[in-house]
């Protein structure tokens, strides 16, 4: 496996900095993209968050996508797919105005927890943007204003869910794609893998780190 790259953000707030610091501008220019541990946020909200997105699709989700799924004849497929992702979501818009209230299904509990996850996102967010500007010789908060904008940052989180496909070898999880926005923070199952990365032309294997709760970037 290629040397991945992997920034503890608790090792900036010592002789490790400067380190830590090329390794970030490293990823940056090499890897567009890299895994993030000790980065603040509580495992056991992590925990919960992940508990009530799988608890949300089998209640509410996973009848609706089986329905869509058979009634398109994927259940049953013979030739390879291309052109569809095989993946259940929604979108939870924060900022610049939340709709959390106006998705419907949605637990008390899991809107609660939802709400505390996407600020501190925020403020993770905010904070490697900040480290970018270092690393750029920008002065502190240029990122962020750049996003901002004049009406503020527009800021969500798409909540997907993979199922298990009867035709894997026929059926991608997703199609290649490059993420739009700014920044991308992504919570990976700690469970199953399958996460890749393009890298000089060959697909990648992102590491699962189930044991430090990593959060790929």
């Amino acid at each position: 496996m290629m040397n991945f790259p992997i920034i503890s953000l608790e090792k900036l707030n010592g002789v490790e900095r400067k380190d830590t610091m090329e390794k970030i501008k490293d990823a940056c220019e090499n890897w567009g993209f890299f895994e993030l541990v000790n980065h603040g946020i509580p495992h056991d909200l992590m925990d919960t968050l992940e508990r009530l997105t799988k608890e949300h699709y089998r209640k509410c989700m996973e009848h609706r996508f089986k329905e869509v799924i058979s009634s398109k004849g994927l259940d049953v497929v013979q030739t390879e797919v291309k052109d569809m992702d095989w993946e259940s979501t929604f979108h939870v818009r924060h900022l610049p105005e939340s709709n959390i209230s106006e998705i419907p299904d949605l637990s008390d509990e899991y809107r609660k927890v939802m709400k505390e996850f996407s600020l501190r996102l925020e403020k993770l967010a905010e904070e490697l943007l900040d480290l970018l500007c270092e690393n750029l010789g920008l002065e502190k908060g240029y990122l962020k204003k750049a996003f901002y904008g004049s009406r503020g940052p527009t800021f969500g989180t798409k909540v997907a869910n993979c199922p298990q496909c009867p035709n894997p070898e026929l059926v991608k999880g997703l199609r290649a794609h490059t993420d739009a926005g700014g920044i991308i923070l992504l919570f990976q199952d700690d469970k199953v893998s399958g996460l890749q990365l393009l890298k000089d032309g060959q697909w990648v294997d992102v590491p699962q780190c189930a044991l430090h709760r990593c959060q790929p970037w």
